[in-house]
């Protein structure tokens, strides 16, 4: 009787185990459809947006696509060339083409696609929207900056700073230029500056861009005869001629450095034309050959053809071989009188006198070895 209450009693505490089993299972199938629930409420609230509903992230798909693009574009096609040509000039002729104004610009190197400028060009209203006239570019731009630019007439010219140094010839004048002036044409400006050697006036001048080599020259001549003004009464009681104090301060301004070396070089040079001597002014040949003391040659010195050599041929050269600052010019019209006939500068600049060829002889050996 005992073994069936223990049977039994075992029994029901078997069921009783297996039902706590079946609760507990399903109690878990409950917390499983929770989880499941609760991801699929992630999961929705994940792909929608309060505003753009469940197409947020494609759209965010496609503006990823979209800046990609941008950025690849504008980095091969729509920003500025590599080696962009700072400080350039770029012409547009009145009644041009769109696509002839595109192929100049890429021609020139300011952008890197003509398509892409006749396409914002297009944009902003087309041909009829180009202003014609000269663009300057003292630096890089984008393809959409060069649009904007020619459709809304922004030259961008303004005048630039130059400096033209004292003892200058219109070929080193036209260096500079050069150097400084987009589109500056220096065989036109050599052509002409040429016939005008001595009264082109070495000064500080603002010049624009586009400025043409005729007009640069004439106001260069301009400056010189407002700046000379004043010393022509002195250069009538002087009694010499104006291209001949000009020719005479070109060389005093290649032979010395300072104000009272110059007056006495230019009372020594004066002398020597009224005692009938030749200048042997070396300077004279860096007009004609580029040399100077100490690289002219036995030949050089020997040189009749030459008529800069003042050497082998009486007189002044044929036209001044510089362009003189007032100092200069100033010397000449009131030089120093002294005993001296010859002098030379050394290495240093220094200014050496003699009063006769044995004492320039000793001076050479002494300041040119």
């Amino acid at each position: 009787m005992n073994i069936f209450k223990k049977l039994k009693t075992r029994q029901n505490e078997s069921f009783g185990l297996i039902g706590n089993y079946i609760q507990k299972l399903h109690s878990l199938e409950k917390e499983w459809e929770n989880i499941a629930r609760v991801k699929k409420v992630r999961e929705k609230a994940v792909e929608t947006h309060p505003l753009l509903g469940r197409y947020f992230w494609r759209i965010g798909e496609v503006l990823f696509v979209l800046l990609s693009v941008w950025i690849l574009m504008y980095g091969f096609l729509w920003k500025a060339p590599r080696y962009f040509p700072e400080h350039t000039i770029v012409t547009i002729e009145q009644g041009e083409h769109l696509d002839t104004i595109s192929n100049t610009f890429k021609r020139q190197g300011v952008v890197t696609s003509s398509f892409w400028l006749k396409f914002f060009v297009m944009l902003q209203g087309g041909e009829r929207k180009v202003i014609a006239g000269d663009y300057y570019f003292p630096k890089e731009k984008s393809v959409f900056e060069v649009s904007n630019i020619v459709t809304n007439g922004e030259y961008g010219l303004s005048p630039i700073r130059i400096v033209i140094h004292e003892g200058l010839n219109s070929s080193e004048m036209a260096e500079i230029l050069w150097e400084q002036l987009p589109k500056f044409n220096k065989k036109e400006f050599i052509s002409i500056a040429k016939k005008y050697e001595g009264f082109l006036f070495p000064d500080t001048y603002f010049f624009m861009p586009n400025q043409k080599p005729e007009d640069i020259a004439a106001q260069m001549r301009e400056n010189f005869a407002r700046q000379i003004n004043d010393l022509v009464p002195d250069m009538e009681k002087f009694g010499k001629s104006l291209d001949e104090i000009v020719t005479m301060a070109s060389i005093v301004e290649g032979e010395a450095r300072q104000i009272n070396t110059r007056r006495v070089v230019a009372g020594i040079l004066w002398k020597r034309l009224r005692l009938e001597m030749p200048l042997q002014a070396d300077a004279t040949f860096k007009y004609y050959n580029g040399k100077n003391s100490f690289t002219l040659t036995k030949e050089d010195l020997e040189d009749e053809d030459n008529p800069y050599n003042t050497y082998a041929n009486k007189g002044l050269p044929p036209t001044p071989i510089s362009n003189p600052g007032l100092d200069s010019i100033r010397a000449a019209i009131a030089p120093t009188n002294t005993d001296y006939l010859y002098f030379l500068s050394d290495s240093n600049g220094t200014m050496h006198y003699a009063v006769d060829f044995d004492g320039h002889k000793r001076n050479r050996e002494l300041y040119l070895k």
